[in-house]
């Protein structure tokens, strides 16, 4: 369906009325096996859930059409399809570069994990592509791993000049479009060799499935994948695929409501003083505005800020508001905050990647906007107090 639209593909692609009862939304394939037409007589090449299910089929194929990609596999979570990824492409003794404020959890993999497997990894600057270039060991570097925006301080990466990089040391450009979404950005567009997603995130959108997802440029990077996701076993389940699928048919439109709304958040927390900073690429002053402005649609829901009073302000704020939920994750219908210093990046505390003290994270979701931002301008109101 390469021809047509991201909303037609989102809605259609991996998706045909069922040809015996004409339903048009795909089945939940609630089995483990498929009857066999003899030994090794497979119907449409279904043998068992693990290998395959036709729901989550049609959620790969619908994520490969939306990331422009060869081939897509879904994953029982984000970490699942990050750790399947190293594993079928890297080698005890490779190298990988990864942002220097990467996820908590993809550090925390790195470090804790596939460090003990003998994977070599460097955090580096990655909006600094001379930084990049000198982390990078021609031989030994295999992957060059990519968050834009990163998470939490959305650091933007120049995706074409990194992949640039990569490719004359020999190794893969690897990017995470969590935080962008397959909606706004399409990594593989401007020279990534794979999109790593959490699902659990804007993809599906309502806060409702944990799920990850990997999409490859070409079927040559797929042979690896295919072979450890079935090896490994951490693949997503057909219910949590169909939440997944149906998230993507309105993914166009959320994320433009995101992007809507967390403009006027965000200049509601440039008027206010309790506020040091706000980290926003939608802001001209942000030092990757040009990059994302180039390389995304909208710039998105998410939305970082650093309290004037520090760490107790920041606390504070994150608990006085009644409408954006205290709650780890983003990307869903409703607006959550956090504190990433002690919630979802705790993992990188005393690390290179730790985060500051004082940073709040807010994932903007669809509400009305004036409630938002109302209910942050209370929260502001009830510091102190």
């Amino acid at each position: 369906m390469s021809d047509f639209g991201f909303e037609t593909r989102a809605i259609h692609a991996g998706q045909e009325p069922d040809p015996r009862t004409g339903a048009v939304v795909p089945a939940i394939y609630a089995t483990s096996t498929y009857k066999q037409d003899g030994v090794g007589g497979l119907r449409e090449g279904y043998e068992y859930s693990r290998s395959a299910n036709p729901t989550r089929t049609a959620l790969e194929e619908c994520l490969a059409s939306l990331e422009l990609g060869a081939r897509g596999f879904a994953f029982a979570s984000g970490l699942a399809a990050e750790d399947t990824l190293l594993r079928a492409l890297t080698k005890p003794g490779d190298h990988v570069v990864i942002p220097d404020d990467a996820y908590g959890g993809t550090y925390r993999l790195f470090d804790k994990v596939e460090s003990r497997w003998g994977l070599e990894y460097d955090p580096v600057a990655i909006a600094d592509v001379d930084a990049v270039r000198a982390a990078v060991r021609p031989g030994q570097t295999r992957i060059v791993w990519v968050e834009t925006p990163t998470n939490p301080l959305l650091g933007i990466a120049d995706i074409a000049a990194l992949a640039e990089i990569a490719h004359e040391a020999g190794a893969l450009l690897v990017v995470d479009n969590t935080f962008a979404s397959s909606y706004l950005q399409q990594p593989l567009a401007h020279g990534a060799d794979i999109v790593v997603h959490s699902t659990t995130k804007y993809a599906g959108g309502h806060s409702d499935v944990v799920g990850g997802a990997l999409i490859t440029r070409d079927e040559t990077l797929a042979e690896p994948i295919a072979f450890h996701q079935n090896s490994m076993g951490a693949v997503a389940g057909p219910f949590d695929s169909w939440l997944v699928l149906r998230g993507l048919k309105t993914l166009a439109l959320r994320m433009e409501r995101h992007s809507d709304n967390a403009e006027r958040v965000v200049a509601f927390l440039q008027s206010r003083p309790e506020v040091s900073q706000v980290i926003y690429p939608g802001l001209a002053e942000h030092p990757g505005h040009a990059v994302a402005a180039r390389q995304m649609k909208r710039f998105g829901g998410m939305v970082s800020f650093r309290m004037a009073a520090g760490e107790k302000a920041a606390l504070d704020v994150v608990e006085h508001t009644e409408l954006f939920i205290l709650a780890e994750s983003l990307g869903g219908v409703e607006s959550l905050i956090e504190h990433p210093g002690r919630m979802t990046h705790a993992s990188a505390a005393g690390s290179p990647l730790e985060v500051p003290s004082d940073l709040v994270r807010i994932s903007v979701g669809i509400e009305s906007a004036d409630d938002l931002v109302g209910d942050l301008e209370q929260a502001f109101e009830r510091l102190g107090r």
